[in-house]
């Protein structure tokens, strides 16, 4: 005859006996990290499909960028502001009469330039993404992004996929580090084929130039000079978009038939 153990019994309480999905000693230990990278892709995918978001214009740009800081940055902060809300309301972020989004603005959701784009969807009524990052110093997402498509995470990895693989144009204010290392990742995508063509925009052309000795790079033989030819530069919200269009971006209007649900994906 077995014994019944009480439910307070030493091997009910052991952490071996948890539940692997609800063990969080577990769940976060190293041996899983392969799987909360998975974790990280799939809520997000989920999420972005049960909203039919079919493409993104991401913009990237300094955290640091204050719609009262010192000049520049009340500038570059308004343009950021007024572009989303050109793309948002041309570009197809409005739910189509065939229930889809397309060029939805998606940012970093933090402050500054972020803010900026995402508030600028917002002025005009359409939803925006946020794909914030936990640091070790505190961070927030900014108050326009939408709530449900506002989104943590703990991989950089997997943010920089999700920011690329619906990218259907990318427009980048002045930055630092963070912003570098973002419109690199593009171009290096770009400049290798792993990413379909895409229309690059970078505002205030003094300033990316005062930062980046392009011609030097070519001088040295690090690049080819028809690489330049990924980006081109605007001074204005509307020469950011017109930028785009003439790059090949396309409005929902002018969009062809989706892919069959069983399409082999591109990522």
């Amino acid at each position: 005859m077995s014994e019944t153990h009480h439910p307070s019994a030493p091997q009910a309480a052991s952490p071996t006996y948890r539940l692997a999905s609800t063990d969080q000693d577990f769940i976060m230990g190293p041996s899983m990290r392969g799987v909360r990278f998975m974790l990280e892709f799939a809520k997000v995918d989920e999420a972005l499909r049960n909203w039919s978001v079919k493409s993104t214009i991401v913009v990237f740009g300094s955290a640091r960028i204050r719609e009262e800081g010192p000049e520049p940055h009340p500038r570059w902060y308004a343009a950021a502001r007024k572009f989303a809300a050109i793309a948002s309301k041309e570009g197809g972020a409005h739910l189509s009469a065939k229930g889809e989004r397309y060029n939805v603005i998606c940012t970093g959701g933090g402050p500054g330039i972020m803010e900026a784009a995402n508030r600028g969807a917002t002025d005009v009524g359409a939803p925006s993404i946020g794909l914030n990052i936990t640091l070790p110093h505190e961070q927030f997402p900014n108050s326009y992004s939408t709530p449900e498509l506002t989104f943590r995470f703990h991989y950089f990895a997997m943010r920089k996929m999700h920011f690329a693989m619906r990218a259907s144009a990318l427009v980048v204010f002045p930055g630092g580090f963070g912003t570098l290392d973002e419109l690199f990742e593009i171009l290096t995508l770009r400049q290798t084929d792993k990413s379909p063509a895409m229309p690059i925009v970078l505002f205030d052309e003094a300033y990316w130039r005062s930062i980046v000795n392009l011609e030097s790079l070519i001088e040295h033989g690090m690049i080819a000079r028809e690489d330049l030819g990924l980006f081109r530069f605007a001074e204005t919200p509307e020469q950011v978009w017109e930028c785009l269009l003439a790059g090949g971006l396309r409005p929902y209007e002018d969009l062809p038939e989706p892919p069959p649900a069983d399409a082999t994906p591109s990522w």
